[in-house]
């Protein structure tokens, strides 16, 4: 298939570029500057220049593919909300190129975002293949950005490794290359109106998270309590209190994607994270 990208460029679009193309497929990738275009270039894919808000650029890019994977978001946690607009703009627009053409579009998943979810599924009803990726909130992998990232540096900065009360609240995680997987299964072959879990580790206890971290930094892991959580880890407060299991099983059954890649604590293990 020709498959159009959004976030191709990104952390986990580059991985699912790389994944589209291993199967065989051509890849359209989403850049809006230069160098994105020629990273796109070198990793075998086609640029197609637009931005989030260049609707007519999204509309023109799934018109003439085969399928898409909308992977692209603004993470804008000062104006949240316009963020999750934008993306319901993209949904719309992108989705509106596809009405009646039978055609795969797999979206992601966001924090509240519903709007942009039940506008996917709504196309279901108009001959689009539609079907929703939610990943664990921890996408590891080599250059993460994301969450561990910051709880590394959280305990740097302070000089421990924290975790919340007991820290048996549970995080789920999946590898950037699992999660890659799962978006080419997706758009090759999810029916439409499939909501896809992407998660590998079902959850890990937060302990054992702030545990490897202390460990590699050779710093004290502590517990503190709920009320201290905001101050320490600043954004993250809430979400490291959260106990947020998640299976993949009936994902795993309908698509037949196995996770291969590390788990979460052995990815820690390999020091990658604290090379810096």
């Amino acid at each position: 298939m020709r498959i159009f990208v959004t976030g191709a460029t990104g952390y986990i679009g580059s991985a699912v570029v790389s994944e589209l193309i291993g199967a065989g497929h051509q890849v359209v990738g989403l850049t809006r500057s230069e160098r994105g275009a020629a990273a796109l270039v070198a990793a075998g894919a086609e640029a197609h220049t637009g931005t989030l808000e260049d609707l007519d650029s999204l509309r023109s890019g799934a018109a003439a593919a085969d399928g898409v994977i909308h992977l692209a978001f603004r993470h804008d946690f000062s104006d949240f909300a316009g963020s999750l607009g934008m993306d319901l703009r993209a949904v719309e627009a992108m989705g509106a190129a596809l009405k009646g053409s039978g055609k795969p579009f797999v979206i992601t998943a966001h924090a509240n975002g519903e709007a942009s979810e039940n506008a996917a599924l709504a196309l279901v009803e108009q001959d689009v293949r539609a079907s929703i990726v939610s990943l664990a909130p921890t996408v590891h992998g080599e250059s993460d950005k994301g969450f561990v990232p910051r709880l590394i540096d959280i305990a740097r900065e302070k000089g421990v490794s924290a975790f919340i009360g007991d820290g048996t609240n549970r995080w789920p995680a999946v590898h950037r290359l699992d999660a890659a997987s799962l978006f080419r299964l997706a758009v090759e072959s999810a029916p439409a109106g499939a909501r896809l879990d992407g998660v590998h580790d079902e959850g890990v206890p937060f302990r054992d998270i702030a545990s490897i971290i202390g460990k590699r930094l050779n710093v004290p892991v502590v517990s503190i309590s709920r009320e201290e959580a905001n101050a320490h880890f600043g954004f993250l407060g809430m979400l490291a209190s959260l106990d947020i299991p998640r299976s993949s099983a009936q994902t795993q059954a309908l698509l037949g994607w196995r996770p291969v890649y590390a788990a979460l604590i052995p990815d820690l293990e390999q020091g990658h994270y604290f090379s810096k």
